[in-house]
């Protein structure tokens, strides 16, 4: 049997096809159940095209391996693994791609209590069973059942907690759901805010779900991607812009000004408002850019705490530190009472609540911290041979220098540092530059970084 590709590091995601399809989500969900030995498993999936039938045939494998299946329907990741730990499931699977192009789709898998399933915890197992695909014959009387269930009302109750949401002032919101599946939790919140008088006012762009993605896939990362928000942020005098990934385990912030707030800054700002409730808890944040986090977390009395990146890492070392809150500035924001899981909902419905309780403007509440610490954003480079230039970069910068290599290598110089590190999705290297108060030095040293990189391969 040829090698399942599409098997990654943390998670499922292939072309469909070859890479994914319907037999083989079919050996993921009997392999899954084989492994795990699972009671009862949540599936969802995003509005992908793919996405239902490889849903119904992963549900299929599922019951074959004698476990009880719970549909939730046209869901976001969160949405999986909120059900997961609310209603004490042994595991959940969200079918989804993200942001990945439109051939492709995936498979997000976490076990009792949403734990991750990455390629340390079982990934790797119920990939050898699927590619093995010896399965045993399945007894009538052991194959398990398949309903729908709706958890849309207690999953809003659970977002809605984290806020007060009497306490909330009069502002204007524009969402972009980018024909994802974020739409349907949308138009809870909203419905909710209007039963109880909440004077807040949604603008919505590209609302509808449409798995052919009319208007691209929304992936706000890329700057591309960002023009449509920041447009009707403008056109509509809002108070924040608010984009989502297609599966909205992810959510990108624009200022009242249509600008775009780079995630490492919500870091901070997230960190030191639960910091204000929680003094000295622990906060988790990853290696690329880190120096705006830890000054805040420190000021704040708290205990900034850096972890490897990528879901499967942070949320590992989140339960280990039994840290409040964690970030990436990838956008992802791990949360205690989510049972640390990331959440695209909760992060902009704190920052609401921030707007309201300090009565200042998003770029206000961010631009001071922009200034002190100015970032690059993350640049992709594609390289020949990864290795080669991250031991070059480390002999030209290393020199009588503390290195960092818990994810790649960070370093740190007086007045700037950098992180350079692989990709754990992609053939791609990626920089990140940080520096103190001076944005010509971040501008001066990407530059400088970068004629390292690409003349390395002339």
């Amino acid at each position: 049997m040829n090698s399942l590709t599409c098997f990654k590091a943390y998670d499922i995601r292939g072309q469909l096809g070859e890479e994914l399809n319907e037999d083989i989500a079919y050996r993921i969900g009997r392999a899954y159940g084989e492994y795990l030995k699972p009671l009862r498993v949540i599936v969802g999936g995003d509005v992908r095209l793919s996405s239902e039938a490889l849903k119904l045939a992963l549900a299929n494998g599922l019951q074959d391996a004698g476990a009880d299946v719970y549909d939730i329907g046209v869901s976001g990741t969160e949405e999986v693994y909120f059900a997961t730990f609310h209603l004490g499931m042994d595991g959940g699977i969200e079918v989804t791609a993200s942001h990945n192009p439109m051939n492709y789709n995936g498979m997000k898998l976490v076990r009792a209590n949403a734990q991750p399933i990455s390629g340390d915890t079982g990934l790797l197992a119920i990939k050898q069973l699927a590619q093995d695909n010896a399965f045993p014959p399945v007894a009538a009387n052991k194959r398990g059942s398949y309903q729908q269930i709706t958890i849309l009302n207690e999953y809003v109750n659970h977002l809605l907690s984290y806020i007060d949401t009497t306490a909330l002032k009069p502002m204007k919101l524009v969402i972009n759901s980018g024909n994802g599946a974020a739409g349907h939790v949308i138009d809870e919140i909203e419905r909710r805010f209007k039963r109880d008088n909440i004077p807040v006012s949604f603008v919505k762009v590209h609302h509808q779900p449409d798995g052919n993605f009319p208007n691209g896939i929304p992936n706000p990362l890329l700057p591309e991607c960002r023009d449509d928000t920041a447009k009707a942020v403008l056109a509509h005098q809002a108070d924040m812009g608010i984009a989502f990934d297609g599966d909205f385990d992810r959510c990108f912030l624009f200022d009242e000004q249509g600008s775009f707030i780079e995630s490492y800054y919500i870091v901070g700002l997230l960190a030191q408002a639960f910091l204000h409730t929680n003094p000295g808890a622990k906060i988790i944040h990853d290696p690329r850019l880190s120096w705006n986090t830890i000054d805040i977390v420190n000021q704040a009395g708290g205990v900034p705490v850096m972890s490897k990146t990528g879901h499967a890492f942070i949320k590992e070392r989140m339960r280990k530190e039994d840290a409040i809150y964690g970030g990436e500035m990838s956008a992802h924001h791990y949360f205690r009472d989510f049972a640390y899981c990331d959440s695209g909902m909760i992060p902009w419905l704190l920052v609401a609540a921030l707007l309201s309780a300090k009565e200042k403007t998003l770029s206000q509440l961010v631009g001071d911290r922009m200034n002190k610490f100015p970032c690059s954003g993350e640049i992709n480079y594609k390289v020949a041979d990864i290795d080669k230039v991250l031991n070059e970069i480390e002999a030209i910068y290393g020199c009588d220098v503390e290195i960092d290599k818990t994810d790649g290598i960070s370093i740190e110089l007086n007045d700037w540092r950098f992180n350079l590190r692989c990709s754990n999705t992609e053939a791609l290297l990626r920089l990140n530059i940080e520096a103190k108060d001076d944005k010509n030095t971040v501008t001066r040293q990407i530059k400088e970084i970068e004629n390292i990189i690409t003349g390395f391969h002339k």
